[in-house]
Formats: C-alpha cells, structure tokens, sequence
C-alpha cells in the first residue's frame, strides 16, 4: 500500500465521524433505557471467546463469518464475536444462571470476516434484547412488542413486521420420514424460491398426497394474517396445529397493540433453519430493502452449556439506523467561551447540561467551532448571547 492510500479501510468497515457518532449514541442511550424500562438488564459480553463457545447451536453461516484467531497463552482457537446472541445464551446458562425468567439486553461492536448483503457492514454495531426461560406465546410477543417500541423510539416509523414459524416445515418434514439428503435438497429448493424443483422434489420423494399438497401449500400461503386460516391443507399433519395456533396468538396480539404496524405472514419463510425452533421474524421499514432487525425462538441453545431455556430475542444494527433516519446529524452547536471568560460561569452553564467550548487564543471565533451563542461579559456580569 503506497503512503497515499494509507488512510483507506478495508471494504465494508467504516467509521462514524462526529455527527453519524452522536446520533448513534443517542440511539443506543435511548434504546437501553427502555429496555431497563422493561425490565431487561444490561450484560457486556467479550469480544474474544474460544471458538468452539462462540460457534455452539448456531451452524456453518455464523462459522464462516467469524475471525478466528490463536491464543498465544494456550495455543487453543479463539473466535472475534459475530454475533452477540450465542454468547448472551452462555451467560444466561452458566455464569447468571437464575431459575426464574431472565430478560438479558446488550449493545456491542461484532466482526463479521465478510458482509451478509452488498450494503451492510462487516463491523456491525449489534443491540438487542433476550428472554429466557419461558416457551409460551407471550414470551414471543413481548419481545415483538419490545421490537416495535424499539424501532418507534429511535424515531423509524411505517413499520412491517415478516412472520414465519420453522416448527411448521420442520412437523411436514417428520410427518414425510425423508432422509437427510433428501431434506436437505427439499429445504434449499424451498428457501431460494425454486419452485420447479420444489415441485418436482415432492413428486418424487413425498408420496403421501395429502404431504404433498400441504409441502406444495407453503409456496402460496404468504400473506395477512388471514393467511392463517387458510392454510387448510396443512391440517393433514397433526402436529402443524399447535404451531399455527401459537403464530396466531402472536399475531392478534400485535395487532391489538399497534394496528399501525402491517403484518406480513410467510409459512415459507426458513430464516435461521438450523437454529431457530419456533416463530421467526423481521422487522422492515418503508424505503428501505433490507431488514432493519431479525430475531425468533431459539429454544435449548442453552443445553450445551449445561442448562437447556427456552429462549426469544431479537437483534439490529444500529449503523444500519443512523443510515437509514432523516433527521439533523448536525454537530450540536454550543456557546463559545472566550480567552479570559470567568470559569465560574463557564462551568456553572456546564452543570446545566449546556455544551460550552473554550477558546484557546484571542483570535477564535464562535463559527469556527459551530457555536451559535458566546459568552460575553456586560457590565461585569457574564452572560449568554446569540451570535
């Protein structure tokens, strides 16, 4: 790299300069007090774990997108934090381990060794908030709940929420007694919308028509909330009930307590396969494509540490929120203080709250430090003016 190009980053890392900074701080005050609010405390997890802690329950994707790293004390692999979730998980089964339901929170920066789409970060700023050791459908509702009132916080708004349910596909997939290489081929047909292959998957491998029609079904029920009970064909699988019932419950919660919120169902919709147990969702916002935050149940992640929980939470970055907000990132203004302004006054304006800047020589001014009101002594009082 020639001495030109030394200030260069590397592709997808970026850093926030002074008003990108602020408005992300404000964010992230401002989301932590109302999880506090809600009763979630706040944990601080390392960034620097042992590889195979960072990595237990979650699959290949969080894998390959971890920077790994040796120990030098112990020659063992470590792995940079990708994601904060699995380790919040850790926390809640061993080193705060509480019997009763334990509502967890964070915000921390995570690597990730390659961007998950073309305009996201491979330096994330990820917050989010964890419910553990309660499987109802209320567990799953607050923290959509919590989600929505985060989102409306920071100040997003036309919101739209994509609900799915793993536990749907996952009791067809038993019901058919397909074979690992089958589902697998099944499951990757249906997650990148192949529909031709789908079908012609089915028709080969399924041969019960009432399993086919109701695999066939998942490609068409995407919708309102409605959805729901049109999803007739899926009753041939008994055990498809309950995971119904549980997403409908969720779903007229939410709509109860903010019918502004659009409801987007998708019965197809596998995000988090591997990990995810039960109910799966993402939160998007009008004018923008990706989704502003993800999250879903992922029950028993815990048991590899020696304590299986039920588990719900969810996830953002909020990068991504300061991109995305229409509002003043100016750099706050202030008042000036000038060389030889009486300290007193300067710090006693400073104990309200007000952002005060001293003057280092007598030829500063208040705009060369964006400053639109000065200290100014009149009549041997010092007061505030507007410049």
């Amino acid at each position: 790299m020639s001495q030109a190009d030394r200030w260069l980053l590397p592709d997808g890392v970026e850093e926030l300069l002074p008003p990108e900074a602020k408005s992300l701080e404000a964010m992230r005050r401002t989301l932590l007090d109302t999880y506090a609010c809600w009763g979630y405390d706040l944990v601080l997890p390392p960034q620097l774990e042992y590889l195979e802690s960072l990595l237990t329950g979650v699959g290949s994707d969080l894998d390959l997108s971890t920077f790994k790293v040796t120990d030098q004390l112990t020659g063992r692999m470590m792995g940079v934090s990708a994601d904060i979730t699995p380790q919040v998980a850790r926390m809640d089964a061993h080193s705060w381990a509480k019997d009763a339901v334990t509502r967890l929170c964070y915000c921390g920066p995570v690597l990730h060794t390659r961007a998950q789409t073309l305009l996201s970060s491979r330096a994330p700023m990820q917050i989010g908030a964890e419910l553990f050791g309660e499987s109802a459908p209320c567990a799953d509702i607050e923290t959509l709940s919590l989600l929505v009132e985060s989102l409306k916080a920071v100040g997003l708004k036309n919101i739209h929420l994509d609900l799915g349910h793993v536990g749907i596909y996952k009791a067809l997939v038993e019901a058919a007694k397909l074979d690992s290489t089958t589902e697998a081929q099944i499951f990757e047909a249906l997650n990148t919308k192949s529909v031709t292959e789908y079908r012609v998957l089915l028709e080969e491998k399924v041969t019960d028509e009432k399993l086919q029609a109701a695999f066939i079904s998942l490609l068409s029920l995407n919708g309102g909330i409605e959805v729901l009970d049109q999803a007739q064909d899926l009753a041939a699988v008994a055990e498809i009930a309950s995971p119904l019932a549980n997403l409908k419950e969720i779903c007229t919660a939410l709509q109860a307590r903010f019918p502004e919120v659009d409801i987007f169902i998708d019965l197809a919709e596998l995000r988090g396969f591997d990990y995810h147990t039960g109910v799966v969702f993402a939160a998007y916002v009008e004018g923008h494509g990706q989704a502003v935050a993800q999250g879903g149940r992922y029950d028993d992640t815990g048991a590899v540490f020696g304590r299986s929980r039920a588990a719900t939470g969810f996830s953002a970055d909020l990068k991504q929120w300061v991109k995305i907000i229409t509002s003043d990132a100016s750099i706050q203004g202030g008042i000036f203080a000038p060389v030889g302004a009486d300290w007193s006054a300067v710090s006693e304006l400073r104990s309200q709250g007000k952002r005060v800047i001293n003057g280092l020589s007598p030829t500063d001014t208040p705009a060369a430090f964006g400053c639109t009101e000065q200290l100014t002594n009149s009549n041997g009082q010092w007061i505030v003016k507007t410049v």
